[in-house]
């Protein structure tokens, strides 16, 4: 897809989520969105796509890393639940809990015991958050093997890039078949009535973003809320000009 023809697209959309986020302060509702999927899938533009317009005080985007010593003794949703957002705020989880049903199962980070125990809590827990009053949306994003082994590559020789290229990531090309079986489980056990999956195809990554933005803000509901008046009077006066006293600015970069 066109860079042109997606910016075209996607800016009337986040002019939605803009509006969706003003809903939300007003009427001080909790939006959780959970971004999963294959590496190099595309989370990373997706949840950029939802947040890039919005006030980052309100949408809080949320990647933890490797569990704590003091982590690894708590209950396992412990530390999510101190990213869960207050009223008027969204957040949105780059990789989630899930993380046990994925990368910890099929890269033995996680005993089968504890992944069995996981999979029978989580639809109690999102129970909780969905009767508590929370949205929540969970999102996974797919792609074919030689998509993602041609992002890979792109990764390992772009410098630009070359931080996100992982052991992990590296590790997980012999284990495709491997997370095709974790995630079918994890669906299976997990897809409930009061937090469906959502699959998206990111093949192609700029198409999955528009679809998975549109989705999000169809599954919304009536979010329409006027903006405020802001009372904007005449400076009544000359604008200034910037002084520095004894410093000066750089000079700008050149540009042809």
């Amino acid at each position: 897809m066109k860079k042109s023809d997606y910016e075209d697209a996607i800016e009337p959309m986040q002019e939605e989520l803009v509006a969706m986020a003003r809903w939300a302060r007003v009427t001080g509702q909790r939006i959780v969105v959970i971004f999963e999927g294959r590496d190099t899938a595309g989370k990373g533009g997706a949840i950029r796509a939802v947040s890039e317009k919005l006030n980052p005080r309100q949408c809080h985007v949320i990647a933890l890393g490797k569990p704590t010593e003091d982590e690894q003794g708590q209950w396992y949703f412990q530390r999510y639940v101190d990213y869960l957002p207050t009223k008027g705020e969204i957040t949105l989880f780059d990789r989630s809990w899930y993380n046990r049903a994925g990368v910890e199962k099929v890269m033995g980070f996680s005993t089968d015991e504890q992944v069995e125990q996981f999979l029978d809590q989580v639809p109690t827990f999102e129970k909780m958050l969905v009767d508590d009053g929370i949205l929540l949306f969970k999102y996974w994003l797919g792609t074919d093997q030689a998509n993602q082994e041609e992002r890979l590559r792109e990764r390992l020789e772009d410098p630009l890039k070359r931080w996100k290229l992982s052991p992990i990531d590296l590790a997980a090309r012999d284990k495709y078949d491997a997370y095709t079986d974790a995630r079918e489980e994890m669906l299976r056990r997990t897809h409930t009535s009061h937090a469906p999956w959502t699959l998206v195809d990111f093949n192609d990554q700029k198409q999955g973003r528009l679809t998975l933005v549109r989705d999000l803000l169809d599954r919304m509901p009536d979010t329409y809320c006027e903006p405020a008046e802001i009372d904007f009077p005449e400076l009544g006066r000359e604008p200034q000009a910037e002084t520095y006293g004894v410093l000066k600015p750089i000079a700008n970069y050149p540009v042809d």
